[in-house]
């Protein structure tokens, strides 16, 4: 509180408000006692009335139209801890500290000058003995039409207020390791992105975040049961403050340490410097939890993973800061746990991509967006066109065109790799039967077609096959279908069932990627494969002879291994087929230890039908 002014002067200007902010206390005084000497009785409303008013337990006092006290009972006086002589002619806005902010001020005054009724409000008093109090302060008219003064009620609330702030304390602070909860978190988040809050001089307008998740964490409360949990997480939350306390001892606020729920915390840090600090931070949380932890009956050791995000205070919304970590934790989980990641905005961008392409998937099979390339497999003996090997894009309307590694993966996630196989399978037939049909006197062309493992268990692909030749009268040794060696190696029940099936029907079986899998030879030879494709790492490493610009270290085992695949593939009764052939030189090497056909830019890039039909009966 305030200490107890009088004056009799700026009385026209403090109830006038010409000025533009708040007028000083002091210029609200007005005259406190006549002339007599005696306090005026005004508002206390006779003699039955002021006993009352003495005795009444709430503090009062009596308020002129000038904000001077007029009259004032003992609670009044004990309550502010002042003398009942003392408060006659003070200034009662001084009293009960309503001049301190603008919007309280300017109620008084309307309520001094009748444009208002009533004024309530809860001030913060210091009583003179040191300590504070909470009071609720409440200005109205006395009643009765001749009443001129205004009475001014005091209330102690700070019983109230304290419970208050403790049931608050506890609706926004975890019970088990006694942080700040997600709601509080959040409620400081907002109010760090404020405008108002880094649009000040000094201050760095950043804001940087650690998001934690402990790794494993599942599998303790699993076994050693939720109290051997609730103890080890109070137990990191300890270790994580005082982390934020150490980084804290050169700002003035360290970093907001909070629990999100479950056993994930977040490290909030306002007017941040940099990746750099945070990065600091991140590492040295890492560094805590690494340490083992002595619980009652039991040392346990931990790990953690924590996506950490820095950017602008400007422009950023929680949510979006939020999202950010979320996904940047994410990433250092996937990575391999026990690490700290920052945000990519890049990765970032290529995820947001890649789920907007699974969620279209689907509808563009349907739309009818997906196209075939092919590109020619050629006779390493005379450098015809043998077959082709069918490659489908996508002509996404945002994107552009786009390659199969960036969707074939989504397709087989979600299982819409069935209905697009489908539909690959049944184009790539139908061109072949073109080709034959306006090349009615060139050798026909076979045309091979990639099969995911998916397309095995989610279909019945035999059937498909069989339905798709039939209507389309392609020849079955026309077709090639193509499988990965992991996918073939080891196969057994309906996967071997449908291959020998599909073999039987007169399809042809290649293994695409021979070399970098199980590379099983002896269960090669009881597969219905009729074709190896040598994975392209063994040709781009292999010896360019007379080649002094290879871009490609050469490495002789290659051209060993190679040759030897071939000679027991042949042994086998199988053909090989050598991809990536980019260059004469190796086309010469291979050609000379007996492969069969090639693919490659030496001969072509995936092209559309119509290139394919200018190629055929040439030598490539």
């Amino acid at each position: 509180m305030r200490p107890i002014r009088r004056s009799s002067a700026l009385r026209e200007r403090a109830v006038s408000g010409t000025s533009e902010g708040p007028a000083p206390a002091a210029d609200l005084i007005g005259p406190a006692v006549t002339e007599s000497g005696e306090q005026p009785s005004r508002g206390t409303g006779g003699q039955p009335y002021a006993a009352a008013f003495r005795a009444a337990p709430l503090a009062m006092a009596v308020v002129d139209r000038e904000g001077l006290v007029t009259g004032a009972n003992p609670s009044f006086a004990d309550l502010l801890g002042t003398g009942h002589d003392e408060l006659a002619g003070s200034v009662a806005a001084d009293l009960v500290d309503l001049a301190s902010d603008a919007r309280t001020w300017h109620a008084y005054r309307e309520v001094l000058r009748g444009r208002q009724p009533e004024l309530r409000c809860t001030r913060r008093l210091k009583h003179p003995d040191g300590h504070s109090l909470w009071a609720r302060v409440t200005v109205a008219p006395l009643p009765g039409e001749e009443s001129d003064g205004l009475l001014l009620s005091v209330a102690d609330i700070s019983a109230h207020h304290e419970l208050q702030a403790r049931l608050r304390h506890l609706q926004m602070h975890d019970p088990v390791t006694r942080l700040p909860n997600r709601t509080l978190f959040f409620e400081r988040l907002s109010a760090a992105l404020e405008v108002e809050s880094y649009d000040e001089s000094g201050s760095t307008g950043r804001i940087g975040l650690c998001y934690l998740d402990l790794d494993g964490f599942k599998a303790i409360n699993d076994t050693l049961g939720h109290r051997i949990g609730d103890k080890l997480l109070a137990a990191v939350a300890e270790r994580l403050t005082r982390c934020a306390e150490e980084a804290g001892r050169a700002r003035s606020v360290p970093p907001l340490v909070a629990r999100l729920g479950g056993d994930e915390f977040a490290l909030l840090v306002e007017d941040s410097t940099g990746t750099e600090q945070l990065a600091d931070l991140a590492e040295s949380l890492l560094e805590a939890v690494r340490e083992p932890f002595d619980l009652p009956g039991r040392r346990l050791s931990v790990s953690a993973s924590i996506g950490v995000v820095e950017r602008h205070a400007a422009g950023t919304t929680p949510t979006a800061l939020m999202q950010a970590a979320d996904t940047t934790l994410y990433w250092a989980k996937a990575d391999g746990k026990d690490r700290w990641t920052l945000f990519d905005p890049e990765r970032s961008a290529h995820l947001i991509t890649r789920q907007a392409l699974a969620a279209t998937l689907r509808p563009a099979i349907e739309r009818g967006e997906f196209a075939l390339e092919y590109q020619p497999l050629v006779s390493m003996e005379d450098g015809r066109l043998r077959g082709v090997e069918a490659l489908v894009r996508w002509n996404h309307p945002q994107f552009g065109v786009l390659a199969p590694n960036r969707f074939i993966g989504l397709a087989e996630e979600d299982g819409s790799i069935v209905p697009l196989g489908r539909w690959i399978l049944a184009t790539a037939c139908r061109q072949a039967v073109d080709w034959q049909a306006a090349h009615p006197g060139e050798p026909p062309i076979f045309v091979s077609v990639n099969v995911a493992v998916r397309q095995v268990w989610d279909s019945d692909l035999v059937t498909d096959v069989a339905r798709i030749l039939e209507e389309t009268r392609l020849e079955p040794r026309l077709l090639q279908l193509e499988l990965t060696e992991s996918a073939v190696m080891g196969s057994a029940g309906r996967p071997l069932q449908d291959l020998q099936a599909l073999s039987d029907m007169g399809v042809r079986i290649a293994i695409d990627d021979f070399g970098t899998g199980y590379s099983n030879l002896a269960y090669l030879s009881r597969l219905p494969v009729s074709v190896l494709k040598l994975d392209g790492a063994f040709v781009r490493g292999f010896q360019y002879e007379g080649d002094d610009t290879a871009a490609v270290t050469p490495n002789p085992a290659d051209e060993v291994v190679v040759e030897a695949m071939i000679q027991l593939a042949h042994r086998l009764g199988l053909t090989v087929t050598a991809e990536c052939v980019e260059t004469l030189a190796q086309a010469s090497r291979l050609r000379r230890i007996g492969c069969d056909t090639g693919q490659g830019w030496l001969y072509s890039r995936p092209v559309s039908p119509d290139r394919i039909s200018e190629l055929l009966g040439v030598k490539v």
